[in-house]
């Protein structure tokens, strides 16, 4: 039972999530690919100039003309945008990673808006399968924005969370017949038309800067966790836990939309191997787990012993100054990155871990003990931290907090939706104590929050649960209500 308070603080949630739902329009700005001397690639650039439906013939006048006013960006055609954003006052405007969450309340309010906000995503998709991760369309939007996070950079994509509510939500329903017959036909005809997008699409992290002296741990902003620490030192041996995770996601997803449409393209098998691939047990484990804890982890080049120091430097007039520099007092080596915290868990959330294997009861210990990621408010993103200011280093959110309860509430439940019988009872009856408190202390506190405060917030700090970040933030903050109602999907 959901207390009255509660219901006052879900509905708030709700109200604000839909109005917060807009219209935008204009243009991105498209940060400019440069080769090793610093110059442009002109091959890219045709490239970029094509994508971009310019008529060919006059591609040469325009490039020679347009970055002699614009040096470092192309801009994207021009688009609109119909979307939820995660906050009015603060972010007023479509980010593609925060968009999966907020459907996961916003189809069972109307599917038909569902879809036209996911169509609108896709539309956005060019040629080699990229959509931009932040749509900055419009002064209002983009008086918002720092300067330094304007560019869209075509190398680096971002979750595919729409593939949340596609595939655990709107896929899975058609095929146990949840929706009306009218819903089932749109449902069946977006998914027809947004095929042919979507088989042309991939994900995959990049941007880490890898010359940086002024971060510990360069920053993955692509991955939506930002400052989640990574190998310290990023190259292209680096293999991403999480990233990993969504490509299951997403081809489980497309593999059933093919199921779905019947296609015969050979896609169907394509998919499937892949989502196969990902989501075995034994060659996740042979990649990302530390025997010795339990515990999945990244891979990469990596050394814990850096530091940011105070060093003098010669800045402008060659006056001297003091800046905190990164320092790397021992080389570092491929190895997994002993950091346990929300990229940890993502096979956890993705029930990847049989409900017999002794991994899952690690991962329950993890989860539960106060020295790693438990707090009487929610789970903490990260266990320690030695970090600059924190944003994905310790405080807790409640996307990944919903993922989490939602991998529980699976687990405690199994085996199976009813199909199977349970494995290991023992299991079971730990996650759903584990479950029931943590559900019950992250209403708590968002509740608690609002009554103080009046705003639903960004996060909450680890010690005391106190809000902080931007508010309102009624984005995916909103699925509180989903975790009043104990609906995830499932």
């Amino acid at each position: 039972m959901v207390d009255s308070e509660s219901l006052v603080v879900g509905k708030a949630a709700l109200g604000n999530m839909l109005g917060g739902i807009g219209y935008f329009y204009g243009q991105s700005k498209i940060s400019l690919p440069k080769n090793n001397d610093g110059g442009y690639n002109s091959d890219e650039l045709l490239f970029l100039v094509e994508v971009l439906n310019l008529a060919y013939i006059h591609i040469l006048v325009y490039t020679q003309s347009y970055f002699k006013s614009h040096d470092n960006f192309i801009s994207y055609w021009p688009a609109e945008l119909y979307t939820a954003v995660p906050s009015r006052s603060f972010f007023p405007r479509g980010f593609l990673w925060d968009e999966g969450f907020h459907q996961l309340l916003i189809w069972r309010w109307d599917i038909h808006i569902c879809l036209d906000i996911i169509g609108h995503w896709l539309d956005l998709m060019n040629i080699d399968g990229w959509i931009p991760r932040d749509k900055i369309l419009g002064a209002e939007a983009l008086s918002k924005v720092p300067e330094e996070f304007v560019l869209q950079h075509p190398t680096n994509g971002n979750p595919p969370t729409l593939f949340l509510v596609l595939h655990v939500n709107l896929v899975s329903g058609l095929k146990r017949n949840k929706f009306s017959v009218v819903e089932s036909n749109d449902i069946s005809s977006f998914l027809e038309r947004g095929f042919v997008r979507n088989e042309m699409g991939s994900y995959f992290w990049h941007g880490r800067d890898n010359t940086t002296t002024r971060e510990l741990n360069p920053k993955a902003l692509s991955s939506g966790l930002d400052d989640y620490p990574r190998a310290s030192h990023p190259s292209g041996e680096e293999r991403h836990l999480d990233l990993r995770c969504w490509m299951l996601l997403a081809a489980e997803c497309m593999h059933s939309i093919t199921e779905l449409l019947q296609k015969e393209n050979g896609l169907e098998k394509e998919f499937g191997l892949t989502a196969k691939l990902l989501s075995d047990f034994d060659i996740l484990n042979q990649m990302h787990l530390d025997n010795a804890s339990g515990a999945y982890f990244d891979f990469g080049n990596h050394t814990e012993k850096v530091r940011l120091s105070w060093k003098e430097v010669r800045a402008g007039n060659n006056y001297p100054t003091r800046e905190l520099v990164r320092e790397t007092l021992e080389k570092p080596e491929l190895m997994l990155v002993p950091h346990i915290g929300y990229v940890s868990l993502f096979p956890f959330m993705e029930k990847i871990i049989p409900p017999e294997s002794w991994i899952l009861e690690k991962q329950l210990d993890l989860i539960s003990n106060r020295s790693t990621l438990w707090t009487d408010y929610g789970l903490r993103s990260l266990s320690k931290t030695k970090h600059d200011p924190p944003y994905w280093r310790g405080p807790i959110w409640i996307n990944m907090n919903y993922r989490i309860l939602s991998a529980l509430h699976h687990y405690s439940l199994w085996g199976g939706f009813g199909l199977i019988a349970a494995v290991d009872g023992a299991y079971r009856d730990k996650a759903r104590i584990i479950y029931n408190d943590l559900r019950r202390n992250l209403i708590r506190n968002v509740v608690g929050n609002y009554q103080q405060s009046g705003y639903l917030w960004e996060q909450y700090e680890q010690k005391k649960g106190k809000g902080k970040g931007a508010r309102p933030f009624t984005g995916w903050k909103s699925l509180v209500l989903l975790i009043m109602a104990e609906t995830y999907g499932e």
